[in-house]
C-alpha cells in the first residue's frame, strides 16, 4: 500500500559533447524556448527536453501495464511505418540513405488497447480521447495524434464512417466496424482503442543547418554527439506507456 519508488541514474552522459552549442540554437530543438520561457537553458544535454526524460514514464508505465493485464486489457504499441516506408526492406533502404545524407527520418508509432469495458471517459474535458491525446502529445517527439481513421474522417461521408452496431451470437452489442477506434462521444465503446502518433525526424543531425548564435550572427551548424537517424523505435515504448499510465 505504500508509493512504489523508481530510480534510473545517468552513468552515461558525456555533456562535453554538447559543449559547442552554448552559443547558438540549435534548429527542431527546444534551445530558444527554453531561453525565452525561463532565462536559461541546460546546454549539457536537453534537461527536460531530453529524450531521456523518458525513462520516467516507462518506469511508471511498467507498473500500468502490470496492473491492466490483472483486468484483461492490453496495450501494445508498434512502428508502423517510417518516413513513407512501410515494409522491413523499404524502411532498410530509405534510413540508409538518410545516413548517407547525414540526415534523420520521421515516422508513425500505431498503438492498440484491448480489453477496455465500455463506459470509460467522461464528457466534455476529460474524454479518454482527449486525455490520450494530451498523454501522447506530451511526449517531445510527438507532432500528430489521431483515433480511428483519424484525419481521413475529413474525406469520408456519413455512411462510409459511422460503425454499424449488432447483436452478436451471445447476444451482447459490437459494431461491424471500428472507423471510431473504440471511442464515441469521448467514452469507450468496448471495442478496440486504436491510436496513431506521428514521430518527427530527429533534430540534431550531422548535415549542415542554418541558425543564429547569441552574439546576434547568423550561422552554419553540423551537430556533433550521439544521435540516432531516427527515434520511432525507441519512441514506441513510450507511447505504449504514456497509454497505459491513461487507461488505468
Amino acid at each position: 500500500g505504500t508509493p512504489i519508488s523508481m530510480v534510473v541514474y545517468n552513468k552515461t552522459q558525456r555533456s562535453q559533447d554538447y559543449s559547442e552549442i552554448a552559443n547558438y540554437y540549435r534548429p527542431g530543438h527546444a534551445d530558444y524556448t527554453y531561453d525565452c520561457k525561463y532565462g536559461f537553458r541546460d546546454y549539457t544535454g536537453g534537461g527536460r527536453s531530453s529524450g531521456r526524460e523518458t525513462i520516467g514514464r516507462v518506469a511508471a508505465g511498467a507498473i500500468a501495464v502490470k496492473l491492466l493485464k490483472e483486468m484483461g486489457i492490453t496495450v501494445e504499441a508498434y512502428t508502423k511505418s517510417i518516413g513513407s516506408a512501410n515494409t522491413p526492406e523499404e524502411i532498410e533502404r530509405y534510413l540508409e540513405q538518410c545516413m548517407k545524407e547525414s540526415n534523420s527520418a520521421g515516422g508513425v508509432i500505431e498503438c492498440s488497447i484491448k480489453g477496455v469495458p465500455a463506459g470509460l471517459g467522461e464528457p466534455c474535458f476529460e474524454k479518454l480521447s482527449a486525455n490520450l491525446g494530451k498523454a501522447i502529445l506530451s511526449i517531445g517527439a510527438v507532432k500528430g495524434f489521431e483515433i480511428g481513421d483519424g484525419f481521413s474522417v475529413a474525406n469520408a461521408t456519413g455512411l462510409s464512417n459511422n460503425d454499424a452496431f449488432f447483436y452478436n451470437s451471445e447476444g451482447k452489442i459490437e459494431k461491424k466496424s471500428n472507423h471510431a477506434g473504440g471511442i464515441l462521444g469521448g467514452i469507450s465503446d468496448g471495442s478496440e482503442i486504436i491510436f496513431r502518433a506521428a514521430i518527427k525526424p530527429t533534430p540534431s543531425i550531422y548535415a549542415e543547418q542554418e541558425t543564429v548564435n547569441k552574439d546576434g550572427n547568423n550561422i552554419s551548424v553540423n551537430i556533433k554527439g550521439r544521435h540516432d537517424p531516427v527515434i520511432v523505435p525507441r519512441a514506441v515504448v513510450v507511447v505504449e506507456c504514456m497509454a497505459a499510465i491513461v487507461v488505468l
